[in-house]
């Protein structure tokens, strides 16, 4: 929980409580996480659930992938999460069953309050239908939907949820530019 109406120059954002539970995880992730061979997903998603994830059967979360708070993460059955994605968690991010998050992406979930005197924090809930695809260094902003089916393109850019199921968007902002097939799993 973000704690409201502090001053971040001086004080924290966070409760202790918070930032310990977060160092633990950060201390886990440095070394038994991100050291561990690629082959080893039931290992990482061990250490995931550990630390309060859901998680769905055949999730593949690579080593260098980093995961802010594993207790606001619910991943659906046989979702890939590539190296070096970003899942800036300070709300929770759910990935619905079969879709790919691929290497480089971020999905940020908090952003500051510009308007207010102390630049406030504050987050939202990101959400991912099934048979999703995230391509290579793409970034989904926080409060943002995507329906099932939809990919969005490599170094596209989301700011507001997408209407389109089965659709593919693409640029900066990401706009519609096609559709795809329909898989019912």
């Amino acid at each position: 929980m973000i704690l409201q109406g502090n001053d971040p120059y001086t004080s924290p954002s966070f409760s202790l409580a918070h930032r310990v539970k977060r160092q633990l995880w950060n201390w886990v992730w440095l070394f038994l996480f991100r050291p561990s061979p690629r082959p080893l997903n039931a290992w990482r998603a061990t250490l995931l659930r550990i630390f309060g994830a859901q998680l769905g059967r055949g999730v593949h979360v690579y080593p260098s992938a980093k995961v802010w708070a594993p207790w606001n993460l619910c991943l659906g059955d046989f979702v890939g999460v590539a190296d070096g994605v970003n899942i800036y968690n300070m709300d929770m991010i759910k990935v619905g069953d079969f879709s790919v998050i691929s290497q480089g992406a971020h999905l940020c979930g908090g952003s500051h309050d510009y308007n207010s005197k102390n630049f406030q924090l504050f987050s939202r809930k990101i959400t991912l239908g099934k048979h999703v695809w995230i391509c290579a260094d793409a970034f989904v902003s926080l409060d943002v939907s995507i329906p099932d089916g939809v990919v969005v393109g490599a170094r596209s850019v989301v700011t507001k949820s997408i209407a389109d199921a089965w659709s593919v968007y693409a640029g900066h902002p990401a706009k519609k530019i096609g559709n795809r097939q329909r898989h019912d799993n």
